[in-house]
This record gives C-alpha cells, sequence and structure tokens, in this order.
C-alpha cells in the first residue's frame, strides 16, 4: 500500500510542529502548576468539543499522577447543562467556577483552538471565565492554535500549537494540546505517582 501525499505531509507538519513549540512557555506552566500543588490551589481545566474531552482526560491525569486537585465543568453534565439552560452558554463555565469558589491560589488551564473571541463570538464562555479568573487573581496558563485569542493575551503561561497549514489548524492543535499535557504530568517537577507501565517490569 502506498503512502499518500496527504498523509505524508501530514506527519511532516507533525515534525515541524513539534520542533516549534515554544518549550519555554511549557516550563513556565509547569512552574506554575508547581506553585498552584504547593499552596493546595487547584486546577480548573476548560475545553469546548475536543477540548472539552481533553479537559476530562487531564483532570484524571493531574489528579492521578500528579497530585493536583483538578475539575473541570464539562465532566458534570446535569449541572452543566442546567447553567447553560437557565443562565445561557456564555455564562455557563463562569458561573460554574463562581459556584466552585475559585480565588487566588487556584488556576485555569484552557484547551482551545482559537482561544476564545468577544469580538468574534468565538468561544466567549471561555472569554467570561478566563475575566473572572483575572477577576480573583487566579493563574491562567493555556495550550492553544491559531493566534491564541484572549487565553493568550490574558494568560500568565501561554502555548501556542504553530500553525504550519491553515487547513489542519484544528487537528494538529487538538492533537499538540494532548502532548503538551502529557508532558507536563510526566515532568520531574509535577510527577508524584509512578503510572502504571512504567512501573510494570
Amino acid at each position: 500500500m502506498s503512502v499518500t501525499d496527504y498523509t505524508r505531509s501530514y506527519y511532516q507538519e507533525v515534525e515541524v510542529i513539534a520542533r516549534q513549540i515554544d518549550q519555554h512557555s511549557v516550563e513556565r506552566i509547569i512552574d506554575i502548576l508547581v506553585e498552584v500543588r504547593q499552596s493546595g490551589g487547584r486546577l480548573f481545566i476548560l475545553g469546548v468539543g475536543g477540548g472539552a474531552g481533553h479537559a476530562g482526560h487531564a483532570v484524571n491525569d493531574f489528579r492521578k499522577i500528579c497530585g493536583i486537585e483538578a475539575y473541570a465543568p464539562t465532566d458534570n453534565v446535569s449541572e452543566l447543562t442546567a447553567r447553560i439552560n437557565d443562565d445561557g452558554w456564555q455564562t455557563a463555565f463562569a458561573n460554574w467556577l463562581r459556584g466552585s469558589h475559585i480565588r487566588q491560589g487556584d488556576a485555569v488551564l484552557v484547551f482551545s483552538v482559537g482561544g476564545g473571541s468577544a469580538e468574534k463570538n468565538v468561544s466567549v464562555n471561555i472569554v467570561e471565565c478566563l475575566k473572572l479568573a483575572k477577576s480573583v487573581g487566579a493563574k491562567i496558563v493555556g495550550v492553544v492554535g491559531r493566534d491564541g485569542g484572549y487565553t493568550r493575551q490574558v494568560a500568565d503561561a501561554c502555548v501556542v500549537v504553530p500553525t504550519v497549514n491553515p487547513l489542519t489548524v484544528t487537528p494538529h492543535t487538538e492533537a499538540f494540546q494532548a502532548v503538551v499535557w502529557h508532558g507536563l504530568v510526566s515532568h520531574p517537577k509535577l510527577l508524584m505517582h509512578e503510572m502504571k507501565w512504567e512501573s510494570v517490569r
């Protein structure tokens, strides 16, 4: 079976992106999460679409592997849909954070392709969340694509997945969100509990 041009170019793009990831931003996120854990803060992970799936997976990893108290609004479908129904989509995440009593010492981690934009009316629910987080002094970190949007503008540390092909921004951004967070949870500064397959000899 021959390899198609698309498959070949897709994996070439992966290689280029991996080389271009800003590793200094990754290290800054690690340092912020170390501070959050040491101070007894919590990590709130936000995402929609593919980012919502990432959020639930990452909550597990940060709790189980790193010993960080972590939550995602998308893990509680009943509460999230009640808030959407009663309050509206744009404020559902922010009101969930209010119900979680977000405070200084906590952090918000965003998985988003565009990072949110009130002006473009895209992922405004994330924008409203980040405004609330800033207002209480919580840290903001993110792994986003394109130009980073609002998340990059206000974040204390943000990894922007480089755009190497405008036709594959979403798949590469969402793929590298997983690459980045797995690099975070396995980093010696954050790793507390050895993972199953690394412990089996």
